[in-house]
């Protein structure tokens, strides 16, 4: 995500490296390169010269601090400015009225019906609504197959009228449904349509004014850069929605919808799509996503996920189980799969301080644990229960079984014995104070 911009950004910075101060001439050599890395990004002009101006401005408003150098401070001007260019704070979505309605807008491809699937997964998931998501695409073919698909996925009732091509009264009859069923949102997924066409813009134009909905999220491809923020513009000229989500952005090495269209379209990025499974969908945090552009990492969102994936009554009881040194293979694996859960692995590192540059060029393969998975799925339940009795003749069994060398199961279970090892002594705080006292003294300077 951002890796283009991440590294011409760097490059920008280094100008100011080594420099005493902040000047007039090396702010504006900075800003220079700051805005061909924005304009290389597909970011809007206007919105890169306006955004270079004012980080200008600023930095040379600024009284340098002797513990702070130019580059630092910079870094920090620019992570404020970033933060206000895609919208300053968080937008989430409201709920003024049972059923909320929340119209689905946006072109042919863009990902209209799976965002409107992973929506409505996280309304009734984080926020505990009651969703029906309403078949209303009668254009594409599959387009409604897809969404009760979808549904049967999530476990949420589609309304979906097979025998009718009036997008307008399946909405209506949409709603109707919902306020029978008692759901308390009702998402209104509709066909794909270019600016251009007139009687297709029309067409969602009646479905609003029919409907009048609480919430019209336009869905545009991230990947297409400037041109999403021009359509964004044709749109909202029509529909007047109130917020944007963009998907595929873990694919987007550029980022330019993200930083063009909310001071183009003025209207806020409020959901994210970063990967195909239903559970990747974040909230847009401005301040968040400028930290990541600057390579400063999002710890964040990163422990906001694994505390999704956090069952507090399991912990308890791993806990219990590493005290006893009964950490087994069954447990082993249900970790793996908890960490699975949280999405694209190169974008879960990305999020810890430093770690994106380092690995920007590392392809982190999502199957990784698919080996380490066979080995332990190769094991008989006995074996995953009592670890230390897998002998020599059980190992070649189990190598065998899951089809890798039997090198690569001896090198798993000695790491998960290393792994044992270490889990029981921070267990314990005896143990862990013993460990403390045993470690050298650091030298203390004079107070």
């Amino acid at each position: 995500m951002f890796e283009n911009l991440q590294d011409k950004l760097d490059r920008a910075f280094k100008v100011l490296k080594g420099q005493g101060s902040i000047t007039e001439i090396n702010v504006a050599e900075t800003m220079k390169e700051i805005r061909k890395a924005l304009l290389d990004a597909d970011v809007n002009y206007k919105t890169a010269k306006a955004f270079t101006d004012e980080v200008k401005q600023k930095a040379l408003g600024e009284n340098v601090l002797t513990s702070i150098s130019p580059g630092q401070l910079l870094t920090k001007i620019m992570n404020d400015e970033l933060t206000a260019l895609m919208g300053g704070s968080v937008s989430e979505i409201s709920f003024p009225s049972n059923p909320t309605v929340i119209l689905i807008a946006g072109l042919n491809g863009a990902g209209k019906t799976t965002f409107s699937g992973k929506l409505a997964n996280f309304l009734k998931t984080k926020k505990g609504k009651k969703v029906l998501l309403v078949a209303g695409d009668v254009y594409r073919p599959a387009a409604i197959d897809q969404l009760q698909v979808l549904g049967q996925q999530i476990d949420v009732p589609v309304y979906a009228n097979l025998g009718s091509k009036d997008p307008i009264g399946i909405a209506e009859e949409g709603i109707a449904e919902a306020k029978r069923i008692g759901a308390t949102v009702v998402i209104l997924d509709t066909a794909g349509r270019l600016a251009i066409d007139e009687e297709m813009m029309n067409e969602i134009a009646a479905v609003k004014a029919r409907t009048n909905p609480h919430e019209i999220l336009f869905v545009v491809d991230a990947m297409t850069g400037q041109d999403a923020v021009n359509t964004a513009k044709a749109f909202n000229d029509r529909l007047d929605f109130s917020g944007v989500v963009l998907t595929k952005l873990d694919g987007d090495t550029r980022g330019g919808a993200a930083l063009s269209i909310k001071s183009v379209v003025n209207k806020p990025i409020k959901f994210i799509g970063t990967g195909e499974k239903m559970e990747a969908l974040d909230v847009f945090y401005p301040d968040r996503m400028a930290s990541r552009i600057l390579g400063m990492g999002d710890v964040v969102s990163l422990v906001e996920r694994a505390q999704q994936q956090f069952d507090e009554k399991q912990a308890a009881e791993l806990q219990k189980k590493i005290r006893k040194n009964k950490f087994d293979f069954n447990d082993f694996l249900g970790q793996i799969q908890q960490i699975k859960k949280m999405g694209n692995m190169k974008d879960l590192m990305g999020m810890i301080p430093g770690v994106g540059k380092a690995i920007k060029d590392v392809d982190i393969d999502d199957n990784a644990f698919k080996p380490i998975e066979a080995i332990i799925q190769s094991m008989t339940p006995f074996e995953r229960e009592n670890p230390d009795s897998i002998n020599p003749s059980r190992r070649n069994r189990i190598a065998k079984g899951a089809g890798r060398d039997l090198q690569e199961v001896n090198k798993l279970i000695k790491q998960f014995e290393d792994m044992r090892k270490v889990m029981k002594q921070f267990s314990n705080p005896a143990q862990m104070a013993k460990m403390m006292k045993g470690m050298p003294k650091m030298p203390m300077g004079k107070r």
